[in-house]
């Protein structure tokens, strides 16, 4: 989730006023085609299939749970021994305000404010830190 929120932050910031002329996307590719290839520069000549015909090349196949055991994955963790789990790590990253630290990295007070519809949250509690895809979804894709 930290990633998502990240990367959720970088896109918030970006705005079409920030794009200068000189940043505009090529209206070409190298082999004189009027089509862009979406990727700064154009596409070279031997240039990939099109989008549809990429996603049309995904197998798809029944998902497979066997196997799968929740417990099998650590679950906040203190990866670098500072007593802060993952998710006490992430909250202090994104705070807003910076919530008190106690013992044991316990969290009070603080704010946060959700990239997606711009509310301040001040109780970290009703805050969900968690993967971008379930562990569960993840297993039966692999």
């Amino acid at each position: 989730m930290c990633t998502a929120v990240l990367t959720a932050a970088a896109l918030t910031a970006c705005s079409a006023e920030t794009v200068e002329a000189d940043d505009a996307k090529p209206t070409a590719t190298t082999s004189g085609s009027t089509n862009p290839s979406g990727a700064p520069g154009g596409a070279p000549e031997e240039a990939g299939l099109p989008l549809v015909e990429v996603i049309g090349s995904i197998p798809v196949a029944e998902e497979q749970r066997t196997g799968y055991e929740r417990d099998s994955f650590k679950h906040w963790v203190d990866e670098d021994g500072d007593s802060c789990s993952t998710r006490a790590e992430v909250l202090l990253a994104e705070a807003v305000t910076a919530p008190e630290q106690g013992a044991r990295c316990s969290l009070s007070g603080g704010s946060w404010l959700s990239y997606y519809d711009e509310v301040e949250v001040t109780d970290a509690r009703k805050l969900d830190i968690d993967h971008m895809v379930p562990l569960a979804e993840a297993w039966d894709s692999k």
